[in-house]
């Protein structure tokens, strides 16, 4: 029993598909799906999804990409439907210098914002990072009130950095890219984090693992995730699913939905 805790059935690959998609995972294990907006209207659509399937919750947000284009009533939008019960956090948020470092400024504007929400509602944060880990680092620190949680989506930094993470009371989340033959930071960092603080995620359609690398991602391929954590760590299956599912459980406040009583 797994949580994918990072999808993007709002794809426009994915959404046409939405019901096999789920069913399939189903099959694999997968009791439940966290998906993923990355701008007002795939927000809208992982909102509409999550309505329709009971075992889909919605994140909702503006990925730094869209820092140059959202609007100001992108954000009214979204601090408007922040009550919604199918809405379990804010994201995904964050920043990302790999492609286009010419507008830093407005990414790091429109990630406060939302941390600033997330207090507000007192939500956690889904959080997008690439090439960018100490500003990130710092930003959260200075702006997401203590208590508050969230988690490091599709976790590219540095090991070092794992620990500065979980201080700031944020899961570490890794994906596909821990399977592949050569990637050793996300292998040394699935070895040595505290369980506690771990969960998985497809974020599919993007990332497959091996031995799917290259083709449509599809939660049903969680299971190759987990199946290579335990064998880096050398535990069983069954544990990394079952520390990983409490975890995700615990982050999203899902244990009413699903039926979960996990710290009696």
């Amino acid at each position: 029993m797994i949580i994918d805790s990072h999808v993007h059935l709002n794809d426009t690959e994915l959404f046409p598909r939405v019901e096999e998609i789920i069913e399939n995972a189903k099959k694999e294990g997968v009791k439940a799906f966290v998906c993923v907006g990355y701008d007002k209207e795939s927000s809208e659509l992982a909102l509409d999804i999550a309505s329709m399937y009971e075992e889909v919750f919605a994140v909702i947000g503006i990925h730094p990409s869209e820092a140059k284009h959202y609007k100001e009533s992108d954000l009214e939008w979204l601090e408007a439907n922040l009550n919604h019960p199918k809405v379990k956090a804010i994201g995904e948020m964050g920043l990302d210098y790999y492609w286009d470092r010419s507008f830093e400024d407005k990414q790091k504007a429109l990630f406060i914002k939302q941390i600033k929400l997330a207090n507000k509602y007192k939500l956690p944060i889904v959080v997008h990072m690439r090439d960018a880990i100490n500003d990130t680092y710092e930003i959260i620190k200075e702006n997401k009130d203590k208590e508050l949680s969230g988690v490091m989506h599709c976790y590219s930094g540095s090991f070092e950095y794992v620990k500065k993470f979980t201080d700031l009371n944020l899961y570490i989340s890794l994906a596909g890219p821990v399977t592949f033959k050569n990637a050793k930071v996300p292998k040394e960092i699935a070895e040595k984090i505290d369980l506690d603080y771990l969960l998985v995620e497809t974020d599919s359609p993007y990332l497959a693992p091996a031995p799917n690398r290259g083709k449509t991602n599809e939660s049903k391929n969680l299971k190759y995730i987990v199946k290579e954590i335990a064998t880096i760590r050398n535990i069983s299956y069954q544990e990394v699913e079952q520390r990983t599912y409490k975890n995700t459980v615990k982050l999203f406040n899902l244990s009413k939905e699903l039926k979960e009583n996990l710290w009696d």
